[in-house]
Order: C-alpha cells, then structure tokens, then sequence
C-alpha cells in the first residue's frame, strides 16, 4: 500500500504516480481542534453526519488500496471548514447544518474567517495540487461522500449517487455499467446535484485543469460495518473500472492539463 503523509488537517496516501485516479475524501474526519471547544456541540451532533461523512474515509482507503492510487483526506471536520465549498461559500463554516445550530460559528469575524480558511482549507487544497504535481498522467478525480438514509423527515430511496458537473463522461460510463449490472438504486446526481454547491472540488482541480472527474455518494446506512464499506467499494470499483476503460476509449486531449 501506499506511504502515508499525515497532519491534524490533512492526510495523503501516495499510491502509484502513474495510477489513473486521484482520490479525494473532503469530510473524512469529525475532528474539531481543542481551541474550538466542540464548536459548542453535544456528542451526538459531533457524531452525526452534520460533522463529517461517515464510512467515506473507509471507502477512500478500500479504493486507494484497490488501484494503488494516491489519496488525499481531510483531517477536519466540515464544521470548523467544509473543504468541498470555496471560501465565498456561506456554508464553508455554516451557523446552521439541517437541525443543529453551530453556536462556535456564530458570527465569526473576517479575521476568524480568514484564519480558518488559512489552517484548514488552503493545506487540504495543497496537498491535492501537490499531488497532481506529482503524477505521470492526468489523474481522474472521484471523490468520495456518504448522506443521510433521511433528510428533514424524507426517506431517500437512492443507495449510491454519481454526481457530476459539466463534465459527465466519467458519470455516464458508470450509470451505464450500474443500469446493466448492479442491483442498488444507483442515480445521477442525487441525493444532491450541482445546484446545491457541491461540486467545488470538481470544478476547481477537475474542470479548471481539464481533468475527468466525477462525486460519488454512498448512503450511510451501507457503511456501518468493515464488511458493508468493502462490499460497497468493490461496487464502486467495478463501475469505475468500466468507466476509466470508456474514458481510455474516448477521443479527447488527454496530454497534461496540471
């Protein structure tokens, strides 16, 4: 498996340079840093998936491990910076995540912005420009999340989403291959889509540097055990597998694009 490089803030498994995908897991991890006294949250709030996206970290470590290809993990959790959201987002340090209020992000000053953005996001975006430095070829970033069997009272009946923005090459293959092979409820850009400002990490080391990408959304009640996070990644790794053969197969400039 790959060397590992890891901080409080963010975490990198190498992998093969040459590998032909980059992971990326934004809301690996729940920790709050001491200074932000849980942010003024009870355990069952830093615990639920308003913190981070359970079984994702798993799933990205299951993926790294399959394609001997690089990752990188939050170390943060989304309450303190939410990486997959650009500083101008009002969500990047919410007040509020579905029920709960954040009391420690009440009326957070530009300064205290700043600094937040300083510490957490710009290393967690570093580190992944710094790997895109590094690699052979032009990696396809698939990021990895987790949501909520419920939201606000609605059961949602998708099981995994592949979301996407403007580009969709690496979505469609694996809708594809899941409408043919896979027995899950497995749909396009649910449960949240690019209108709801999801699609940061996408846009801004995909899209701007005319790599291929693609966000996959797992429902977390599939991830609460080993076993279930391997079976889902073994899923996840057959559409991927037919996706990066679609995308070899594809006409395109795939000279270097970091």
């Amino acid at each position: 498996m790959a060397d590992k490089a890891k901080s409080d803030v963010v975490s990198v498994l190498s992998g093969d340079r040459a590998a032909e995908i980059l992971l990326i897991c934004e809301h690996a991890s729940n920790h709050i840093p001491p200074e932000f006294n849980n942010l003024g949250l009870n355990a069952d709030a830093l615990n639920s998936h308003v913190a981070w996206d359970p079984g994702a970290a798993n799933v990205t470590n299951l993926l790294a491990k399959r394609f001997n290809a690089p990752a990188v993990l939050s170390g943060i959790s989304r309450l303190v910076y939410d990486c997959n959201r650009p500083p101008s987002a009002k969500d990047a340090m919410p007040e509020k995540s579905e029920v709960y209020q954040i009391p420690g992000n009440k009326n957070l000053t530009e300064l205290q912005k700043k600094q937040r953005i300083e510490s957490y996001y710009q290393p967690f975006e570093d580190a992944i420009a710094g790997v895109l430095t590094q690699h052979k070829v032009p990696p396809i970033l698939v990021t990895i999340h987790s949501f909520t069997p419920t939201y606000h009272g609605k059961t949602r009946e998708v099981e995994i989403g592949i979301l996407h923005d403007d580009d969709s090459l690496i979505a469609d293959a694996m809708l594809d291959y899941a409408e043919r092979n896979e027995d899950l409820c497995v749909l396009r850009n649910e449960p949240y889509g690019a209108e709801d400002g999801v699609t940061h990490t996408l846009k801004h080391h995909g899209i701007r540097n005319g790599l291929a990408n693609v966000m996959i959304e797992i429902r977390n009640d599939l991830l609460q055990t080993q076993q279930q996070c391997l079976d889902i990644s073994l899923k996840i790794a057959e559409m991927l597998d037919h996706a990066l053969k679609v995308y070899a197969a594809s006409p395109g400039d795939k000279e270097r694009a970091v």
